[in-house]
């Protein structure tokens, strides 16, 4: 979690920086741009602020390249992952294990990134002020990167769906090539060492579910299907998503792979039937702490019992 906060608090700082250093360089424009109109009237034009609005830049400049290299070296060194109980290393995960009366639920989405419809599910998920998880795919992330930083700009969280989102039987080394050759893209662009996986279809048996195992990531899969893949209608797709939701569910949606436009329109009502039944949203490393400190707590309790 600590590695988190830091990768957050640089990328706001870098992002500051930015913000003031667009701001000198249109005001420095400004006075270059007035000062050039003075100079067809008046030869000798006084330009004193100039230079401290140059140096101003200068010292921006500086500051942005010791933070990127101050993250790049963190990144190098130690990577950024997800804080993942030890428990759910390697463990098949269908939805955590809570008392009834913890209402929380977990957004995840597959496929992406995908041109619009991932920006707009985006879109959806800031106004709700509401977190989500996104499965990749490796070679949608080579194709749309701009989208998975937007993703870790604003909080999501990120999981590894395999290069091509194959179904077939992978041999050993085909089943490497696609969740090692996904996670190391994935890290170039972020700088996430994510720990969460999903299968493509849920496959458990095709050889890339045994290799995550293998390498300690948790398999998270669903315990709600939109069957939004299929592109029902939207009342349809919002009954699917609440057939079997239930607390601490995990609900399986789409924002890329296709035509997303239905998943798009039943966002937002998803979202508002959530929260008219009490329910908060988590993220998936969130879902998984809330389980794991419950678990604790019961063996705790019957420690103290005996």
């Amino acid at each position: 979690m600590d590695d988190n906060r830091s990768f957050f608090g640089l990328q706001k700082i870098l992002v500051t920086l930015l913000v003031l250093s667009g701001s000198v360089s249109a005001s420095t424009m400004m006075l270059i741009k007035s000062s050039s109109s003075n100079a067809q009237s008046t030869e000798n034009t006084n330009v004193n602020n100039l230079p401290i609005k140059v140096g101003i830049q200068q010292q921006i400049e500086e500051l942005k390249a010791i933070m990127l290299q101050s993250w790049q070296q963190q990144v190098q060194t130690k990577g950024f992952s997800y804080t993942l109980p030890q428990r759910f290393q390697g463990a098949i995960v269908n939805a955590a294990k809570l008392a009834p009366e913890q209402k929380v639920i977990a957004l995840t989405f597959d496929d992406g990134p995908w041109p619009e419809s991932t920006a707009q599910v985006l879109d959806i998920l800031k106004k709700n002020q509401i977190k989500g998880t996104f499965f990749l795919i490796g070679q949608n992330v080579k194709n749309y990167p701009g989208l998975v930083k937007r993703e870790i700009a604003e909080g999501h969280v990120i999981g590894n769906h395999t290069w091509h989102h194959w179904y077939q039987f992978l041999n050993p080394q085909a089943a490497a090539y696609e969740i090692d050759h996904t996670a190391d893209l994935i890290y170039q662009v972020t700088g996430i060492k994510t720990n969460l996986f999903r299968p493509p279809g849920g496959i458990m048996h095709n050889g890339v579910a045994s290799y995550a195992r293998n390498s300690k990531y948790a398999i998270i899969l669903w315990s709600s299907d939109s069957v939004d893949y299929s592109r029902p209608a939207v009342p349809k797709l919002i009954n699917n998503v609440f057939r079997r939701a239930k607390p601490g569910g995990i609900v399986l949606m789409h924002d890329g792979g296709g035509n997303r436009s239905k998943t798009v329109q039943a966002l937002p009502e998803i979202i508002a039937n959530f929260r008219k039944q009490g329910y908060k949203f988590v993220t998936i490393p969130e879902l998984l702490e809330m389980q794991d400190k419950d678990q604790k707590l019961t063996a705790n309790k019957k420690t103290v019992q005996n």
